[in-house]
């Protein structure tokens, strides 16, 4: 097989999308066709069209605005040629596999004062919940914590390293920010069921309950990707406002 054989689905896409731009198809300020349309067009899924939007959208090719679509604003020159990073959702993917086997090893090796020490970090993320401007801080350290926790620095260094291309790689980066605008945050109930497996000092359990954790936070990214995810989550903020004016009152 071919190293273009071996490419995601999405940067395929992508790169018709961006000879599309170039040849002219779509002017600047033309809506491209909605989501749906294009997944029927190329017969591909929904979740490859949003990753090949977000690579373009990356390269300053097209802004999407929200409730909308997504809108041409460069057209392509001889200069731009489709520059790939790894995306959140193959990312999110690499951290399930190996996230979940850490998390296994880890409830056979860790020790009470890393549990108190985890413990306080879930606390830390409900906190930061409640904070518009909290951080990922103390979610990063959950996962490292479980990480050292398994005694073995070769898998501390792979899931740190895959931690640090979430803010390296420019298509990540831009899918987390747009979770993150999307109001979605890292959920406590899963954070504790880990803790809780880990506390039990049982692998499958821990194993089960990242997994879960992490597949959570797929479908949070796909969600995110949505063009009326922001809109929709700004109406559930309102709505919540509302009815907690209205109980005040």
């Amino acid at each position: 097989m071919t190293a273009r054989g071996q490419e995601r689905l999405y940067q395929d896409l992508a790169r018709a999308l961006l000879e599309a731009l170039a040849a002219g198809h779509y002017p600047v300020g033309a809506r491209l066709p909605a989501e749906r349309e294009l997944a029927q067009q190329h017969g591909v899924s929904r979740p490859t069209v949003r990753e090949a939007i977000i690579a373009l959208e990356v390269q300053g090719l097209v802004e999407v605005r929200v409730g909308s679509g997504a809108y041409v604003v460069r057209l392509p020159g001889k200069e731009d040629v489709p520059g790939f990073a790894i995306s959140a959702i193959e990312l999110t993917e690499a951290r399930l596999l190996f996230e979940g086997e850490a998390a296994a090893l880890a409830a056979t090796q860790v020790m009470d004062q890393e549990l108190e020490a985890i413990e306080s970090l879930v606390a830390q993320i409900a906190r930061d919940n409640l904070d518009p401007a909290g951080s990922v801080e103390a979610d990063r350290a959950f996962h490292l914590a479980i990480a050292r926790a398994t005694r073995n620095q070769a898998v501390y260094d792979a899931v740190e390293q895959l931690w640090r291309l979430r803010d390296s790689s420019p298509e990540a980066a831009l899918l987390h920010q747009k979770a993150r605008t999307a109001n979605i945050k890292p959920v406590v109930d899963e954070h504790s069921a880990i803790l809780q497996a880990l506390k039990d000092r049982d692998p499958a359990a821990a194993r089960a309950a990242m997994r879960a954790h992490l597949s959570a936070v797929l479908d949070s990214l796909l969600f995110a990707t949505e063009e009326r995810a922001v809109e929709e989550a700004r109406r559930t903020v309102q709505t919540r406002r509302n009815r907690t004016t209205r109980a005040t009152a």
